[in-house]
């Protein structure tokens, strides 16, 4: 069902606009994230070439006499300190093939970690960057191996972040839209009640006219008796209608002598193979509660307990309490509900029967959770021996 086209393409626009957002914003972290890898590597490659360096102009006495010479060799000797000691976030390793030894730099509590550890950790860094090799006079003496800094380590998580945030806006703008279409529906499902309670009270005015002027007749009185009853039902019928979508007033009652009568309307026009049972407790229960609404809600649960005996089986009306709720139980001996449907078959639309909405059980949760502050729910329910609903109403203050 199309209830607006606009909302649907603005949705996609915004869905579209974020993932070309998102794409973007992935593409420059993985240029920025190869560049700063790219600067990183030159790094090690001057910090390999200084401690190259260093150890070449270590074994170099320069003229103590010529003056300049001294000056350059200790301007050099400082700059390659300077670049081996300004490193203070690429953790190092610097392997000595000589004496098969490791030196760390910015590894912390590199002093408790032993040769294996050291091995472990070389051979990981390897995999992330590839060792540099450090040769003097044409023979290889060191490895240096490097990992990544924290700030790399930082950014190499941030995708994942930036996809997981853009995932659950996506998310958001679904719900969003799923609400916003469950509002549209049950508007429209208002509006169509408030429409057929509108239509229904034209014939039934007629109805009740006609019934006035057969008991001028020689009709049998039973026969008007049971016309008139019907007659009323049409008209709680006609009002339950018109209070869907509308705050209903709410009464204190008694739950056991409002649950009576609907069990006696009931009982009287169902099938002669279903067997009715009733046990409430003496006395009296009384519960802020909308008859009309209360009433459809206990001949939904009824008849759907019928639906599941195929017009044949027991079905238990019973009514306990505790020290908070009244509770009204309505078990049957029909086909039963998994457990793993217990909570979808209040889910508008959902049914099992070749005829129907799906909107009964939805809406007697929504009468009894909304309206009543009660509770509905499937209480127990066994394949193919039967099923227990179980309606819950505040009890009222004395």
């Amino acid at each position: 069902m199309n209830f607006s086209a606009r909302p649907q393409i603005a949705r996609w626009f915004i869905i579209i606009a974020s993932l070309i957002i998102t794409t973007l914003i992935l593409w420059n972290v993985s240029l920025f994230f190869d560049q700063l890898k790219e600067a990183e590597r030159s790094k090690m490659e001057i910090y390999a070439a200084s401690i190259r360096a260093f150890a070449n102009t270590s074994e170099v006495n320069p003229n103590p006499i010529d003056k300049d010479a001294r000056i350059l060799f200790n301007e050099l000797t400082g700059l390659q300190l300077f670049i081996i000691s300004e490193n203070k976030s690429i953790p190092i390793l610097l392997y000595n093939l000589e004496d098969d030894t490791y030196t760390a730099t910015n590894i912390p509590s590199s002093e408790t970690l032993d040769h294996a550890d050291f091995l472990v950790m070389a051979e990981e860094f390897a995999l992330v960057n590839k060792p540099i090799t450090i040769g003097y006079d044409g023979v290889d003496s060191q490895i240096l191996y490097y990992g990544n800094s924290a700030t790399l380590n930082q950014i190499k998580y941030f995708p994942i972040a930036l996809i997981v945030i853009v995932i659950l806006f996506i998310a958001l703008i679904y719900f969003y839209y799923q609400t916003s279409k469950q509002g549209s529906q049950s508007l429209l499902w208002a509006g169509m009640a408030k429409e057929t309670a509108h239509q229904i009270g034209t014939p039934l005015s007629s109805l009740v006219g006609w019934t006035e002027i057969l008991k001028t007749e020689d009709v049998d009185p039973d026969y008007i008796k049971e016309m008139t009853k019907d007659i009323n039902r049409l008209e709680t019928i006609t009002n339950r209608f018109s209070k869907i979508g509308s705050i209903p007033d709410l009464e204190k009652v008694d739950i056991i002598s409002e649950t009576k009568e609907a069990y006696d309307y009931l009982s009287k026009r169902s099938a002669k193979l279903i067997h009715f049972h009733l046990d409430v407790p003496q006395g009296q229960l009384p519960v802020m509660l909308n008859k009309e609404l209360y009433g459809w809600t206990f001949e939904n649960l009824v008849k759907n307990a019928i639906d599941a005996m195929k017009g044949k089986g027991s079905l238990t009306i019973t009514i306990t309490r505790d020290t908070r709720y009244a509770k009204i139980n309505i078990a049957d001996t029909g086909k039963g509900i998994p457990k793993s449907k217990y909570n979808r078959i209040f889910e508008p639309g959902y049914t099992t029967k070749k005829r129907g909405w799906g909107l009964g059980l939805s809406l007697a949760r929504r009468i009894m959770e909304e309206y009543h502050d009660g509770r509905i729910k499937v209480l127990q329910s066994d394949i193919d021996k039967g099923t227990t609903m179980q309606i819950s109403l505040r009890l009222a203050e004395e």
